[in-house]
């Protein structure tokens, strides 16, 4: 059974946000089903800067090699708007597959994109984004690659033709319909009711949509309840905390949770499994001397 059903099956499929291998090896080691490569994160922690439409193809790529190559759990990938027209995007599917992703999410944003909680976005005409769509859905080596179709459209069009475009793109052929931004839970409703397909839910601490718990996203009609920035928005915090500490005491003996211990850290990072590989492969040696 792929991810895709996995989505549909295994309802709701609650999906952290990550933005590096570590963070990716301890959403694996908690046992979360998926994960997702958040470009707000990316953006934050590669150059520490808004997710303002700096972060491009090679940025994402690279980072998802990097998280992909570090956990079997499934990554999938916010490809922003695919970074170009349907060729590029046909290609960044290829590179993603090639990488190790399990999807990707496309967006109808006019570039430069910026995060959907953002003031100041447009979309594309959407038989521009249909191409580009298309072309994503094409060039997929495999069906279980999942293809999340998202939409800001609610923010300049209304949430009519937002809900519009999420018909019109499972009807083209996308795994997931994501409706960016709604502003109530009527209108998450709405959405829920008017949409027959697996729907994304974006729980954004501090966003334009109300935090409502999976269970409840789930009788709206949500299949999978995304929390990008929980992770980073909780590290920072506890960063913070630590950084005060130590400018101000010269020590952080005050933090103890906020901090985790070395072996647990080592725990996290696989040493133990570096170590067992290390001794297999001097046993070898010796064996064969």
């Amino acid at each position: 059974m792929g991810l895709v059903d996995d989505i549909r099956n295994k309802r709701p499929m609650v999906v952290p946000g990550v933005y590096d291998a570590l963070g990716a090896r301890m959403a694996q080691s908690v046992g979360f089903d998926a994960m997702f490569q958040t470009g707000y994160g990316t953006s934050a922690t590669l150059f520490g800067m808004p997710d303002y439409g700096f972060v491009g193809a090679a940025e994402t790529l690279d980072n998802a090699r990097r998280i992909c190559s570090a956990v079997s759990t499934p990554v999938i990938v916010d490809a922003d708007t695919g970074y170009g027209g349907a060729l590029n995007v046909r290609r960044l599917v290829q590179q993603l597959e090639s990488a190790g992703a399990a999807g990707m999410f496309l967006e109808d944003q006019i570039w430069p994109k910026r995060c959907g909680h953002m003031q100041g976005k447009d979309v594309t005409p959407h038989s521009e984004y249909t191409e580009k769509l298309g072309a994503a859905l094409d060039a997929r080596q495999s069906k279980d690659f999942v293809v999340v179709a998202r939409t800001d459209a609610r923010a300049t069009l209304g949430l009519e033709d937002a809900i519009q475009r999420g018909v019109d793109n499972y009807k083209t052929g996308a795994d997931v319909i994501f409706i960016e931004a709604p502003l109530s839970i009527s209108e998450m409703k709405q959405i829920g009711s008017s949409i027959n397909a697996p729907l994304v839910a974006n729980m954004i601490e501090g966003g334009a949509t109300p935090l409502q718990p999976a269970k409840s996203l789930h009788d709206m009609g949500f299949s999978l309840v995304l929390y990008p920035l929980s992770v980073l928005y909780a590290s920072t915090a506890a960063s913070l905390r630590v950084l005060h500490e130590l400018h101000k005491s010269g020590t952080v003996a005050s933090k103890p949770s906020d901090i985790v211990s070395f072996d647990q850290f080592n725990e996290i990072v696989g040493l133990s499994e570096m170590r067992t590989l290390e001794e297999h492969y001097r046993t070898l040696h010796r064996d064969v001397t």
